[in-house]
């Protein structure tokens, strides 16, 4: 048997290692053009216009209610509606404003300007992470996470406002698969986790059908299951709009 002196056998170690080749590690640009790529591309995100999504929210404790969701034009409205009562959130492009008869309010009232940006970014149709380079966010390449077995690339945007949004994006799909959203409310840091999934087309651009969030640390969670989406419905500028 031959022995080889621990001096040369490290030195050899490290001469095999270094003679491995080394993956390069992508870009966020690299990532965002393949993102865009699986969500369908930047033809058919421009088509898309306007998108309809209908389902069931479903509250920790199995609570369920309908569930209405329209984003056109930078402006939104959720509506999640139980025994004839609809819970309605919407933004105009400019400023949010809300309608909780579970409260016992049944007329519109403002958001705060910090709601507002975060029914802002919920209206956009490509999302954060696509609207980045647009809007002057900058995207930062993290690395890779696990995820559900699954390591995933981690991208972070930073919008110019200093909320941030950290995805991870599945390696095979190249589609989001999480998000923690990280903002500040009323002067109080809130940090959100979003999960994403059963994507499906709607008007050639891939939407999440299934989407689970809730408070990061937290197990109660609020699930969206998305049964019926529609591409470029009927959205006037009055649906958004605050009634007086």
């Amino acid at each position: 048997m031959r022995l080889v002196h621990p001096v040369l056998a490290t030195l050899l170690l490290a001469t095999s290692a270094a003679a491995q080749p080394v993956a390069p590690q992508p870009s966020a640009d690299d990532i965002i053009a393949k993102n865009l790529a699986a969500r369908g591309g930047a033809a058919a995100l421009a088509a898309l216009k306007a998108v309809r999504l209908e389902g069931k929210l479903i509250f920790p404790g199995g609570f369920e209610l309908t569930y209405n969701e329209v984003r056109a034009g930078g402006a939104t409205r959720v509506e999640a509606a139980l025994q004839g009562l609809a819970l309605v959130q919407a933004y105009d492009g400019k400023a949010g404003w809300r309608i909780n008869p579970f409260q016992g309010r049944k007329d519109a009232e403002a958001m705060s300007d910090d709601e507002g940006r975060s029914l802002a970014d919920a209206a956009s149709i490509p999302g954060a992470l696509l609207s980045a380079r647009a809007d002057g966010s900058t995207v930062t390449y993290l690395g890779r996470e696990d995820f559900d077995g699954t390591v995933c690339h981690k991208l972070k945007v930073t919008q110019k406002d200093g909320d941030e949004f950290v995805y991870l994006i599945d390696p095979d799909s190249m589609l989001e698969v999480k998000l923690i959203e990280t903002r500040r409310i009323r002067g109080a840091v809130q940090v959100t986790e979003t999960e994403m999934g059963d994507y499906e087309p709607v008007g050639g651009v891939m939407f999440p059908m299934a989407i689970e969030s809730g408070p990061q640390g937290s197990s109660q969670r609020q699930r969206v299951i998305v049964a019926k989406a529609s591409a470029n419905p009927d959205a006037p500028a009055t649906l958004f709009a605050q009634p007086k």
